[in-house]
C-alpha cells in the first residue's frame, strides 16, 4: 500500500501531491501552465506542484490531508 500525501500551503497558494519521498526531490521540472514535476536524481517523478490554487480550484484555507491508496 502506498502513501500519498497533500498539502495545501495558504501563503504561496501552492499544492504538494506526494507520492514518493519529499526528501528525494532534486529536480522540478513545469509540465504546464501551473504545473510543476517534482522529480528524484533518477528523473522519476515523485510529486506534483500545482501553482494558484485558489484560483483555478476555489480554496481558501489551509488543509492538510494525508490520503491512502490502496
Amino acid at each position: 500500500m502506498d502513501k500519498v500525501m497533500v498539502y495545501y500551503h495558504k501563503d504561496s497558494d501552492t499544492m504538494d501531491i506526494w507520492f514518493g519521498n519529499p526528501e528525494d526531490e532534486v529536480i522540478c521540472e513545469e509540465a504546464g501552465e501551473g504545473i510543476i514535476l517534482k522529480k528524484d536524481k533518477n528523473g522519476k517523478t515523485i510529486g506534483i506542484e500545482k501553482l494558484y490554487v485558489s484560483k483555478t480550484v476555489g480554496i481558501d484555507k489551509p488543509m492538510p490531508i494525508e490520503l491512502v491508496v490502496d
